[in-house]
């Protein structure tokens, strides 16, 4: 039986206050990190291998109040200025004050699942947190990852490996709960999926292509519930219109376990039916770690 509620998900107002069990922490002691604001291309060592990454740093930085991090992860095929163009995160950094780190995967695909002999792509997200740290005054306590299609395979695979780094995680097209992998600390997740989407299916379950697409949106979903101890079965919210809502109630440590899903809309970000990059950044802004 369906149960209809307001999607109150899509409803977003900036600076609102952090979600119950997530109380913002206590301000964060300054630094001394001068930077220049705006756009660069950073290079770091990552596995012995050179790494490169996208770095947005907001107006007004002054070099000692710690700011927020968004990793921002593209899909297979992409990079990370089309990634930055994909998520428009840098707009939305800009007027929020956090910093925005767009990565790139060695030949455009990300290690997921994990096939050795490939780059170690949770290392080197590790090692992007560290750098950006190294150069930008950065709220550790508020690290955040999002990616889209295979970026959003990967960003669940950070939720898994890095939850410990990783305040939450908020995967487009993509959701993936990564099987044994998966330990660590409950995990605030959001996640948006277009049920028309023909290349990571809602239904998943996929004929002729591999493991990783036999899982279904809503069997990863219920399969992060479980990684947050969450409780009772999963509440659909079905206003009229195209978004409607699967999330799941009292998740351990405060965590949320939410999925927007938009009718009609194939494999994209979209700002349209609802505003993706905006929403998230508020679910972001409402969980933190702590220390």
């Amino acid at each position: 039986m369906r149960v209809r509620y307001f999607v109150a998900a899509a409803v977003v107002v900036l600076g609102a206050t952090p979600a119950h069990g997530q109380n913002r922490a206590a301000a964060p002691s300054s630094c001394d990190l001068p930077h220049a604001s705006g756009v660069s291309s950073q290079q770091l060592m990552s596995g012995q291998r050179q790494r490169g990454y996208r770095l947005f740093v907001p107006p007004g930085y002054d070099g000692h109040q710690r700011l927020p991090l968004v990793l921002d992860l593209h899909g297979s095929g992409g990079s990370s200025a089309g990634q930055a163009r994909n998520s428009g995160f840098e707009t939305v950094a800009a007027t929020e004050r956090f910093i925005v780190g767009t990565l790139d995967a060695v030949d455009a695909r990300w290690n997921v699942p994990i096939q050795a002999g490939r780059p170690d792509d949770v290392a080197y997200v590790g090692d992007v947190i560290a750098d950006v740290a190294a150069r930008v005054c950065t709220d550790e306590t508020r690290v955040y990852a999002t990616g889209f299609s295979g970026g959003a395979r990967m960003t669940s695979l950070l939720g898994c490996r890095l939850g410990s780094r990783i305040a939450a995680i908020a995967p487009v097209s993509g959701l993936r709960l990564p099987g044994t992998q998966c330990s660590g600390r409950p995990v605030p997740v959001l996640t948006f999926h277009g049920l028309a989407d023909p290349q990571n299916t809602y239904d998943g379950h996929a004929a002729g292509r591999g493991e990783e697409w036999l899982e279904s949106v809503p069997e990863a979903l219920d399969g992060w519930a479980r990684h947050d101890a969450c409780k009772g079965s999963v509440m659909l919210e079905d206003p009229p219109g195209p978004l409607s809502t699967m999330r799941y109630a009292g998740c351990a440590d405060g965590a949320e376990v939410r999925m927007i899903r938009i009718d009609g809309l194939g494999h994209a970000w979209t700002r349209k039916e609802v505003d993706t990059t905006v929403v998230m950044w508020q679910f972001f802004n409402s969980h933190h770690l702590t220390r």
